[in-house]
């Protein structure tokens, strides 16, 4: 099962398993990590599960849609690291993902 290392937003970092199949999003939620809002439950209709990915290991399996980055337009803290968790499946080659929970707009 592939590990994910999320830091939140106030410095605490887990290291957690994620179901591979499932959403980054899913995984940090199903951890019990609460800072990630996820209202739209991974419609790609927010942008409440803005994070930050910390490397490229697994990514190029997940390119991101034109929703997603429109998405990404409306935040104020948008990088060249921004993602949206809820459209980034889990797969093996994601093992050690590191990611960081973005600030909320």
């Amino acid at each position: 099962m592939p590990r994910i290392i999320v830091n939140t937003r106030k410095g605490d970092e887990y290291v957690i398993d994620a179901r591979p199949g499932a959403s980054v999003m899913e995984a940090i939620r199903d951890s019990g990590i609460d800072e990630l809002l996820a209202l739209c439950g991974g419609c790609c209709s927010c942008a409440t599960c803005h994070i930050y990915v910390g490397n490229d290991r697994g990514l190029s399996t997940s390119p991101m849609s034109g929703d997603e980055n429109d998405l990404l337009d409306s935040s104020g803290y948008r990088t060249e690291r921004s993602r949206l968790s809820c459209q980034l499946l889990v797969s093996e080659e994601m093992n050690g993902l590191q990611v960081l929970i973005a600030p909320e707009d």
